[in-house]
């Protein structure tokens, strides 16, 4: 059996690739993982990641969306240029997007309107959100709360706790599994075994969080078959079958 695997998250037009870029996709794709989803960060990062995309077509899908770490008070024209991008960008999904409430509190408010407008255009896209949330679990539900019709998604990095994993599939999203799991430090290999693969993706968010031994290090597409290998041990499964199912869940949730 041939295994494939899908990176529902890495940034690959980041500039800590800038000297083998190349090299990173090729190594990806002899690891197995053939599909890489991009995530957008802000308009500075859509050029890169369009670039990547028109590249690499059969291996890179866009998202676009605004950080919410990357909100300020201007939030609102970088909005609107972000979703005329959208335009002329084929995207898979709206993201990444969220609320973040960990390194500073000051656009609390901007986040949260930012994080519902582009809720808004993903329901209007018909697309799926890559959800970044951090210690804004609570905030993030509440919002998406308030929607009439959830346009569903993963939350990208999920790292909480298991009624929190509950609530999220029971609204229609997936947890992206990515190398926290193999952190010593992470709740995940106890929780994760209590939750149907079916709402689980794989995911690396390079160039950071490597998976153990590389952690600390720049983190690679190709180091998903570290991830696969952990969450085969949790759930006590070849990893042949991990890569079945997160691959087809990726595949079912991102139209590719």
């Amino acid at each position: 059996m041939v295994i494939r695997f899908i990176d529902t998250h890495a940034h690959l037009y980041a500039e800590e690739f800038d000297l083998d870029r190349s090299e990173v996709i090729g190594r990806a794709i002899e690891n197995g993982v053939t599909k890489i989803l991009l995530p957008n960060i802000d308009i500075q990062s859509i050029d890169g990641l369009k670039s990547l995309v028109e590249t690499y077509p059969q291996n890179c899908f866009a998202m676009l969306g605004l950080h919410p770490c990357s909100v300020d008070d201007q939030y609102k024209s970088v909005l609107a240029e972000i979703e005329s991008a959208t335009q002329s960008i084929k995207i898979n999904a709206i993201g990444e997007i969220g609320i973040d409430l960990y390194w500073d509190t000051t656009f609390k408010n901007q986040q949260i309107d930012a994080f519902v407008v582009q809720c808004h255009w993903a329901n209007r896209m018909e697309k799926p959100i890559a959800i970044h949330t951090r210690n804004a679990t609570r905030e993030t539900l509440d919002a998406l709360n308030t929607l009439e019709k959830q346009p569903g998604g993963v939350f990208h990095c999920f790292g909480g706790t298991l009624e929190e994993a509950h609530e999220i599939i029971d609204l229609g999203y997936s947890l992206g599994i990515g190398g926290v799991l193999t952190y010593k430090n992470s709740n995940l290999a106890a929780i994760l075994p209590q939750i149907s693969l079916d709402h689980i993706l794989l995911e690396t968010d390079a160039p950071y969080l490597s998976p153990a031994p590389h952690r600390g290090k720049r983190n690679e597409s190709m180091y998903i078959s570290i991830i696969a290998k952990k969450l085969a041990e949790v759930y006590d499964l070849p990893v042949e079958t991990i890569a079945e199912i997160t691959t087809r869940n990726a595949c079912q949730l991102f139209k590719i």
